[in-house]
């Protein structure tokens, strides 16, 4: 099958990953020494692997699933972890050491593809200035956040489980003058029965995702749409997808699946009873 021709490269890639030693979070881990661009490049040679539009799902699976690259895939996947936050850390403290905060922003690796996904996203579940979002797991850089509000003008609330990194993100939205429509609260998914809300997003990287999905299952009624970010395809080396367990009381609404460079797919769920 044609996702074989990968596995020599995957197993090459990951060879290059032990080196490293282990791949702890960005601040924490022998990768931070490594400068961004050859970081960038190393990730560049996954995503030529995952964004690889002819393998079909049942091919890809074939590999993915394979007991042979489970050691690989693991390292494979914490370092696409690693990258995400190291980027969205430097950026974000960009940002803040900025004359030109926006421009900056917009200089993120990841910028166009946010905008893609808002995109996709949106033909979803309708979001406008009176819709109220809350993202579970916002980051240090919240710019799905960010981009709702520019967008579509709705109101947001970011709930981010580090307080560290609530802060740094805080920082970046009262830089770029949106502290004051975009809230970021420290907590778990569980702060979401002390707010109120439209739309519930829950984040690719939210863990653990078992968790996550069943608290929400107890904390909200059956018409409030839930979106969540997870990867398919051969875009599952990037990160574990979302698993129906993992989901079990939501009913599968409709997803919409990456095109180009995005890698996430996006699924609307709804709560059964």
């Amino acid at each position: 099958m044609s996702c074989y021709k990968y596995w020599g490269k995957i197993e090459e890639i990951a060879t290059a990953l032990e080196d490293y030693g282990d791949i702890d979070k960005y601040g924490d881990s022998k990768l931070d020494s490594i400068k961004l661009e050859n970081i960038l490049k190393l990730l560049d040679e996954v995503e030529i692997i995952a964004h690889d539009n002819i393998i079909d799902f049942d091919s890809a699976k074939h590999i993915l699933d394979d007991p042979k690259m489970n050691k690989a895939l693991q390292l494979i996947r914490k370092f696409y972890v690693y990258t995400g936050s190291r980027l969205e850390t430097e950026n974000a403290k960009k940002i803040l050491e900025s004359e030109n905060p926006e421009k900056t922003l917009e200089s993120f690796t990841f910028f166009d593809r946010y905008e893609g996904l808002i995109k996709n996203e949106s033909q979803l579940v309708k979001f406008d200035e009176n819709k109220k979002i809350v993202f579970i797991g916002s980051g240090p850089l919240p710019l799905t956040l960010i981009m709702f509000n520019k967008i579509f003008k709705s109101k947001c609330i970011g709930i981010e489980m580090d307080e560290e990194i609530a802060n740094l993100s805080r920082k970046v939205l009262k830089k770029i003058n949106m502290e004051e429509k975009i809230e970021i609260i420290v907590g778990d998914e569980k702060t979401i029965q002390n707010i109120d809300y439209d739309i519930i997003m829950v984040a690719a990287l939210a863990e653990p995702k078992e968790r996550v999905f069943a608290n929400v299952w107890e904390l909200i009624n059956e018409k409030t749409p839930v979106l969540y970010r997870t990867y398919t395809g051969m875009r599952a080396i990037l990160y574990s997808p979302v698993t129906e367990k993992e989901t079990r009381g939501f009913h599968k609404e409709v997803m919409i699946l990456p095109t180009g460079n995005i890698n996430n797919t996006s699924v609307l769920i709804r709560k059964i009873v």
